[in-house]
């Protein structure tokens, strides 16, 4: 169906077909509630990007019963390490939390949106693209979306509530004039997917710490076993890191041994942003995913916090439109964004940590990281953060 042959009316319009909205538009799908889903792409995801989903994220899909599928086509991995150089600093194991997903799992985006897309449709939805959101006026008890399709021409479809899934630079989130406060981090990120031989076993993901930056390194899904993702600070790097740039980067930070890059499948250069949306909620408009909150990649909580994000504002919205009062959403803000300012501030002391350059800072830095990891209260705990089990 094109842009032009949108309804006129439906109850819940979801703007943005990331990750997050394909949830909230299975979970309306499945209760019966008519949406309608439009991205300004002309297709989804085709490069990994975010490639961690967690334990609570695998929770919240196993109800929708996308959670095996997603296992299936990633890769388990169950440790956590911090290096130094080729000092190991601490030791993260995921074996013994209380879930039935106890690992992280290694899953390109491009797979896990797929996966998504097919559910909604066995669910009997669709995505509507490209389909670009130009203005949202909120009035007579409805929100009426303008928007243009592929050849320009213009159209408006009104629903009773929207939702803003469309990324950090939301249109939506900017038409409802919810403020988005934070700040950017001074280095920018490298990330990239490779070919290469690697040191350490695929059973882990491992953080890299040394004066240059902090360097992530995690396997990938891949029949040979040699695809990886890397994930890097950096001062200054090309916008698409080349083999040599990826092959310089892990030589000076990696562990030590043989480190053999064979090729890059995908690489870019990005700034990254600590914000979190003033509100999450302006009358019948209400954000999601990256348009509600942006922070580090470290600790990969990003997309994890959306998908969680839209199962439960969509779970909300399916009562309400069903006849619930509609100050039930007032709790949607209330329980999430909490969790979101907990996520932005537990990602950047991980990345501040990580990226300290000074050596007496550093030296203290690994003293200390030695000393609480070996307690395993500790341990588990931050286990427990990783995995968004805290969320539940």
């Amino acid at each position: 169906m094109s842009a032009t042959q949108l309804p006129a009316f439906t109850s819940v319009v979801i703007v943005g077909a990331g990750p997050a909205g394909l949830t909230a538009a299975i979970v309306l799908a499945e209760a019966g509630i008519d949406h309608v889903l439009i991205d300004r792409l002309g297709e989804g995801a085709n490069t990994s990007r975010a490639a961690v989903v967690h334990a609570r994220t695998l929770e919240v899909l196993a109800e929708l019963g996308l959670a095996d599928e997603l296992v299936a086509r990633g890769i388990k991995v169950p440790t956590f390490k911090i290096h130094d150089g080729p000092k190991t600093l601490a030791t993260i194991g995921f074996g013994d939390l209380p879930t039935e997903f106890p690992y992280t799992l290694m899953i390109p985006q491009d797979v896990t949106e797929a996966v998504l897309l097919e559910r909604l449709h066995r669910a009997g939805g669709t995505v509507h693209r490209p389909c670009t959101v130009t203005g949202l006026t909120d009035e007579d008890g409805g929100v009426t979306v303008e928007y243009t399709d592929a050849d320009g021409t213009p159209g408006t479809i009104t629903a009773a509530y929207v939702i803003g899934a469309d990324g950090m630079h939301s249109v939506v989130r900017e038409q409802a004039g919810i403020g988005f406060t934070g700040d950017t981090y001074p280095a920018s990120f490298v990330l990239a997917d490779v070919r290469m031989s690697w040191p350490t076993p695929r059973t882990e993901v491992s953080l890299h710490l040394s004066p240059e930056g902090v360097t992530v390194v995690a396997p990938l899904p891949d029949p040979a076993q040699e695809r990886y993702r890397v994930v890097a600070t950096v001062d200054d790097a090309p916008e698409r890191p080349s083999r040599t740039d990826i092959q310089r980067l892990l030589d000076a930070r990696g562990p030590g041994g043989e480190v053999r890059v064979d090729e890059v499948l995908w690489s870019s250069r990005f700034r990254v942003h600590h914000r979190v949306a003033e509100r999450y909620r302006a009358g019948r408009v209400l954000l999601a995913g990256d348009a509600a909150h942006v922070h580090s990649p470290a600790g990969g909580q990003g997309m994890n916090t959306g998908i969680q994000d839209a199962a439960a504002l969509a779970g909300l919205l399916a009562k309400v439109v069903a006849g619930e009062p509609d100050s039930l959403l007032d709790s949607y803000e209330t329980i999430r964004r909490p969790i979101a300012l907990d996520v932005v501030a537990f990602t950047d002391r991980m990345t501040r940590m990580a990226t300290l350059r000074s050596a007496p800072a550093r030296t203290a830095r690994n003293t200390a990281l030695r000393l609480l990891t070996s307690i395993p209260a500790v341990r588990n705990t931050l286990a427990t953060r990783l995995a968004e089990l805290t969320t539940r």
